[in-house]
C-alpha cells in the first residue's frame, strides 16, 4: 500500500509523491529525486521540520524534545525524517523547491473540447497525457500553443481524474482567448505546469463559506466536486457575483451540487444596473445565508482584486474574524492572462 503525498513548498509549488507503507516522508522525496531539508535525518537537528495539518501519520517517540518540541506537536509540526504516513497527507516545505532541487512538473495534454459556454467564458477541456495529481483549488500554467507564453488556470474539474477542465474568460485579443476560439482544434497537444498554488480546501471541519467572481468560480467548483466525492456534513454556502448577465455560467453544475450536497446552497448576484436579475449588486449585499457561525467558519474567496478587497473590508467593517481565510486574486488582463496574482 501506498499513500499520496503533497508536498508545498513555500514557493507556491506542489510535488506529489508516493510513500510506502512504513517509509518517512523524508525517503520517500529522496526516492523521488526531491532533496527536502535535512542534516541528520535521525530526529535530532530540526532541519526537517515542516508542518502538516491534513492526513494521518506517526511521529513515533524517537526524536529529540529540541528538535520538535510539544507545542510544536500541538500546532501540527512535523518532522519529515520521522514522519510516517497511514493516509495521504499534504505537507508544508518552509522553503523554495528549488533549493530541495526540484521544480514544477511538465506535463502534456490533448485537447478534447473548447466551448463557449457564454459571450465571455470559455471551457476548455483537456485530457492529460499521464497522472497529473493535484488538491483541489490549484491551479497549473498552460502553454498557449506556437508561443513560449503560458497562462495559469485553476482546475474546475475534481483531483484524481487525467479529464481536466477550465473556465478561462474569453478576452478579446487575449492570446489564450484568440487561440482557443480562433485555432483550437479537438486533438491539439498543449503543456501543463504545476500544479500551484495555496487555494486548496483545508480539511472540512466547520461551516465553510465561498465568494466567489467572475471565472474565480472554477476553483470552487473543483472543491465541491471533491466535497461531493468525500462526503460534506458542514453548512456550504456559495455567493457566486458576477458583473453581466452573460457572465453567470455552470448555474446546472451548482444545482446539481445543491442536488446531491444536502448541507450546499448557493445564490447569485449581478452587480450591472442593466440586469434584470433578481438578485443585484455585489457578494457582500447578499450574505444573508451566510453561514458566519460567529467566525468558526472557514472562508474561500476567489475573484478579480477590487472583489476580494471589498470583501476583505467587509470583514472587518463586520468585526468578524473567520477561523480561516483563504483568498486568491486574479487579472483578467488585456493579455488575456488570468494570472494570479495573490
Amino acid at each position: 500500500m501506498s499513500y499520496n503525498i503533497a508536498l508545498n513548498f513555500e514557493d507556491g509549488v506542489t510535488r506529489f509523491v508516493s510513500c510506502n507503507e512504513g517509509e518517512t516522508v523524508l525517503d520517500a522525496a529522496y526516492r523521488a529525486k526531491i532533496n527536502l531539508p535535512m542534516d541528520c535525518s535521525d530526529g535530532v537537528c530540526g532541519t526537517c521540520k515542516g508542518a502538516c495539518h491534513q492526513g494521518e501519520f506517526d511521529l513515533g517517540d524517537e526524536y529529540l524534545d529540541e528538535a520538535l518540541s510539544e507545542e510544536e506537536v500541538e500546532r501540527g509540526m512535523v518532522l519529515t525524517c520521522q514522519m510516517v504516513p497511514s493516509g495521504d497527507c499534504v505537507v508544508e516545505v518552509p522553503v523554495a523547491s528549488s533549493m530541495c532541487k526540484t521544480g514544477n512538473a511538465k506535463k502534456t495534454g490533448t485537447v478534447t473540447e473548447v466551448n463557449l459556454i457564454s459571450p465571455t467564458t470559455i471551457e476548455l477541456k483537456i485530457t492529460a497525457d499521464d497522472d497529473l495529481a493535484f488538491l483541489p483549488g490549484q491551479y497549473v500554467k498552460i502553454q498557449v500553443p506556437d508561443t513560449e507564453e503560458t497562462r495559469s488556470y485553476s482546475f474546475s474539474s475534481k483531483p484524481g481524474s487525467r479529464d481536466l477542465s477550465f473556465l478561462i474568460r474569453n478576452v478579446s485579443g487575449g492570446l489564450m482567448s484568440s487561440w482557443l476560439v480562433g485555432k483550437a482544434r479537438t486533438g491539439d497537444k498543449v503543456n501543463l505546469t504545476g500544479p500551484m498554488g495555496s487555494f486548496y480546501l483545508r480539511p472540512v471541519e466547520r461551516p465553510i463559506l465561498m465568494l466567489a467572481g467572475g471565472t474565480g468560480l472554477a476553483p470552487l467548483l473543483a472543491k465541491l466536486e471533491h466535497m461531493k466525492a468525500n462526503g460534506c456534513s458542514v453548512p456550504t454556502h456559495l455567493v457566486y457575483g458576477v458583473r453581466n448577465d452573460d457572465d453567470l455560467v455552470c448555474l446546472d453544475a451548482l444545482d446539481r451540487f445543491a442536488e446531491d450536497i444536502d448541507t450546499f446552497s448557493y445564490v447569485t448576484c449581478v452587480s450591472s444596473d442593466e440586469s434584470d436579475h433578481p438578485r443585484k449588486g455585489y457578494v457582500t449585499h447578499h450574505m444573508d445565508n451566510a453561514p458566519l457561525n460567529e467566525g468558526d467558519v472557514d472562508v474561500y474567496l476567489c475573484g478579480p482584486p477590487p472583489m476580494v478587497d471589498s470583501v476583505l473590508g467587509y470583514f472587518r467593517e463586520q468585526g468578524i474574524k473567520p477561523h480561516s481565510f483563504h483568498y486568491e486574486k486574479f487579472t483578467p488582463s488585456e493579455s488575456g492572462s488570468g494570472e494570479k496574482v495573490a
